[in-house]
């Protein structure tokens, strides 16, 4: 706290971010010579989308980004997180790149610099281009290696001005989710999400997909080093499945550690260890990827930063005498929730998670590169959007955050997932995340009460 301030205050030069994706925004999806990606594919294949709703619109950004910013600007956003399309940039993945695309991400970029935003690049959030389904995908080793070629690209066309960069987005989500599904236990409730491509693939194929992922990260950052060796901050920004100690006690806490690491073997733990565990690799038997020496040093190239995505816990633990070295505590069927059927009210994973990660891992620096909540918003007649719902969780979770930090973990920066209300993948439009309301007939934009409490946070550097 600063002298006479009753407030907690962040660190000099804490970013205070919001974030958004490229399928979820911008619409224009044959625009200046984009190609397809998989979202384009599966949003309309009927049955996958709530709503039968697209991203063929979304929130029109590829047409009102210079507005948009405005808007992040007037709100107070110091860094903005957004992701390149692939398809935009490479039609068909690979070949030669399309000019009008890398010139839509060269131009957000000059007005996010001057607005005085700045800006985060993600090089994957989950459109992938159709091309390189049709080869693949990510069963296929070639597409790490596309990945890598286009990593290399956009470092030497925009890396003399962004320099952050986030190489993929939620591994360990794209990947199950999209591979084989994933069934979520909420409350004594089944919730399944699927995600694009919407395979069903074997474990030992979903093992491989997601080695054929690390490794497209690890080949990223290798090739884009290689062509700016100096100046750039890479790192991944996967979701973190944490472990939350249910009473603080030093043996749930070393519990809840080897949960997260558990939890995490097979992205974030290889990834920042160039190893597979010897207990995922046992657990896994036949099912387990086929690797090299070479593909473990690149994955585990060093980082500048990790970027983890908390939304809620994995699982509340404690400490067990079996083999597995921690017990899952059921969450009760009366704990509080926000407006998504999978978000529990946890607001100390932010504590956690970070600290977590911090003993595990010791990380150079962490960015919280999502975290946010869904709520049920409406305009009321005079035209205010009043989200009390989500002002108290963001003052919930940023004051776990400033716990961790001012226990000394490294924590530069939080990305409120979203700045816009957006299409929420399978979740269609109806799942609002936004600081921003987005009316989608009109595509009028309306700052939420949380809009300006995240303003004024900003702008005191505290939590108010």
């Amino acid at each position: 706290m600063t002298p006479g301030s009753t407030l907690p205050t962040f660190p000099e030069q804490f970013y205070w971010g919001v974030a958004t994706a490229a399928y979820q925004i911008e619409g224009s999806p044959d625009a200046d010579g984009k190609g397809k990606s998989i979202w384009d594919t599966y949003a309309h294949i009927p049955g996958k989308m709530k709503n039968g709703d697209t991203g063929d619109v979304a929130i029109d950004h590829y047409r009102r980004y210079k507005d948009d910013v405005i808007v992040m600007r007037n709100m107070g956003v110091k860094a903005y997180r957004f992701s390149i399309s692939w398809p935009r940039i490479f039609p068909n993945g690979i070949g030669e790149p399309n000019p009008k695309g890398v010139d839509f991400y060269s131009r957000l970029v000059d007005e996010l610099l001057k607005a005085g935003i700045e800006p985060f690049a993600t090089l994957y959030h989950w459109d992938l281009p159709q091309a390189l389904q049709d080869k693949g995908g990510w069963q296929s080793r070639d597409t790490a290696q596309a990945f890598a070629d286009y990593a290399s690209l956009i470092a030497e066309r925009l890396g003399d001005r962004v320099k952050h960069f986030v190489t993929l987005n939620e591994l360990q989500n794209f990947v199950d989710m999209g591979h084989r599904g994933t069934t979520l236990q909420v409350q004594g409730k089944e919730v399944r999400i699927k995600l694009a491509p919407g395979l069903q693939l074997s474990p030992g194929q979903v093992n491989q997909v997601a080695h054929h992922a690390v490794l497209a990260h690890g080949l990223a950052v290798q090739a884009m080093r290689a062509k700016r060796p100096s100046g750039l901050q890479i790192g991944p920004a996967d979701a973190l499945f944490t472990g939350v100690p249910v009473v603080d006690t030093p043996e749930n806490v070393r519990a809840a550690e080897i949960a997260t690491r558990t939890y995490n073997e097979r992205f974030l733990d290889v990834m920042l260890t160039g190893r597979y565990s010897d207990a995922y690799l046992q657990a896994a038997g036949p099912a387990a990827p086929k690797f090299t020496d070479a593909d473990l040093r690149a994955i585990g190239s060093p980082l500048d930063f990790v970027g983890v995505n908390i939304y809620i816990p994995k699982s509340y633990v404690e400490a067990s005498d079996d083999a597995k070295g921690f017990r899952e505590v059921p969450t009760s069927l009366s704990h509080p929730k926000m407006g998504s059927p999978w978000h529990s009210f946890s607001p100390e994973v932010l504590y956690w998670g970070p600290r977590l990660l911090n003993s595990l891992w010791k990380p150079k620096a962490i960015y919280i590169t999502e975290s946010g909540c869904a709520a049920d918003d409406a305009v009321t007649p005079d035209g205010r959007v009043l989200d009390t719902d989500r002002v108290m969780y963001l003052r919930a979770v940023m004051s776990n955050l400033h716990r961790a930090i001012s226990e000394g973990v490294p924590v530069k920066g939080n990305f409120v997932w979203s700045a816009f209300d957006n299409l929420e993948w399978t979740g269609g439009y109806g799942t609002r995340f936004g600081l921003v309301h987005v009316d989608f007939k009109t595509q009028k934009r309306t700052p939420k009460l949380s809009a300006a409490w995240f303003r004024e946070a900003s702008r005191r550097n505290a939590i108010v």
